[in-house]
């Protein structure tokens, strides 16, 4: 295994995803086509695939965590963007912090505050 490389999600609306995406993780896509849309995120790519037909109940059995600085004012920014409240930021030991939201396609993005992580 070489470690994470991709986390994709699935939407209905691919134009208004990019739009919702590139705002919510502050950066514009590198590649955009209509089948599929690739962010690099921090050296890692998030990604989005439109559905044949909308899912309204996703699965919630997979969640991929981004890394944040501040857990609160991320939490919160993507819930101004949209976003809903899926779980709050919530002290999982020591300092590390985890929180998740649904995006208005029903997808989770889990957020992480883990000081005690270091990129190899």
């Amino acid at each position: 295994m070489l470690g994470l490389r991709t986390t994709i999600y699935k939407v209905s609306n691919i134009e208004q995803a990019t739009d919702w995406y590139s705002k919510a993780f502050e950066t514009e896509p590198y590649f955009n086509e209509p089948f599929y849309v690739g962010f690099n995120i921090g050296g890692f790519e998030l990604g989005l695939q439109p559905e044949e037909e909308p899912v309204p109940d996703k699965a919630e059995s997979v969640v991929s965590y981004w890394g944040v600085d501040d857990i609160y004012a991320t939490f919160n920014r993507l819930l101004d963007l949209g976003a809903t409240e899926h779980e709050a930021p919530f002290n999982v030991g020591g300092e590390l912090m985890t929180a998740t939201v649904k995006d208005p396609f029903g997808n989770i993005i889990g957020i992480i505050y883990n000081p005690y992580f270091k990129m190899e």
